[in-house]
């Protein structure tokens, strides 16, 4: 049910879509948690333990599970403020609230939220609300390895910033189209962003998120220094 990849004491588990599972040095962060994703439909409790989860914006394929997974593991919840305020109403005991440009240690780990270019809002109702802005978040180990999570997000000149500051060595970039980015698009991220290891996301789900990672790959032939590792959701690679 899970991918280990890359060494350094950090494993990745992809959930599908966008849902990943960081582990390193006795820490788990979740970041988008919607475990009930049609790649992939992983009950709550076969997560394991989670010390931390990051939601990067207020879309249902991205909030997901997270209520539910916040009460099973009493993990608090790292959004933006505006969203952290509604996942507050809707039952989560542990939000922390915070916005672009900010860096917290929680867990063991130094979580920093970046800019995504993308929107944000939370069906209550039968109606949309505003959920604050769309975000990415760095994630750094104790152990110096550095993930960065894009979100959903086009590409943007900033991210030379996010390599600048950061230096994330694994880069997790949506490419599937129409919502987020293209392949080519993302192709351009990874030469901004200049990471390790790129592991492709939010494609394939649904028919109109077109992007595949052997175009991709494709696009980046020229980056011998880039790695494009294609996760299956539910397959295991030790």
């Amino acid at each position: 049910m899970s991918q280990a990849i890359m060494g350094r004491g950090v494993s990745v588990t992809f959930y599908g879509h966008a849902a990943f599972k960081l582990s390193g040095a006795g820490v788990t962060v979740l970041i988008d948690p919607w475990l009930s994703n049609p790649l992939l439909n992983t009950p709550v409790e076969k997560v394991g333990k989670v010390d931390l989860i990051l939601v990067t914006h207020g879309h249902s394929d991205h909030v997901g599970d997270t209520v539910a997974v916040a009460k099973k593991t009493g993990a608090p919840v790292v959004a933006i403020h505006e969203l952290s305020v509604i996942l507050a109403q809707q039952g989560v005991a542990q939000v922390i609230g915070m916005n672009k440009g900010g860096t917290l240690t929680a867990a063991g780990l130094k979580i920093t939220m970046t800019h995504a270019v993308h929107s944000s809002t939370v069906e209550e109702g039968g109606r949309l609300i505003a959920a604050g802005d769309p975000a990415g978040f760095v994630v750094e180990f104790e152990n110096g390895f550095v993930a960065y999570h894009a979100g959903d997000t086009a590409v943007f000149k900033d991210m030379e910033l996010i390599h600048e500051l950061y230096h994330p060595e694994l880069a997790m970039l949506p490419i599937g189209s129409h919502y987020v980015m293209s392949p080519a698009e993302a192709a351009l991220a990874c030469r901004l962003l200049k990471p390790r290891w790129v592991i492709p996301m939010h494609y394939g789900t649904f028919p109109v998120l077109t992007g595949t990672t052997e175009e991709l790959k494709k696009l980046l032939k020229d980056e011998p220094g880039i790695t494009v590792l294609p996760l299956k959701p539910g397959e295991t690679v030790e």
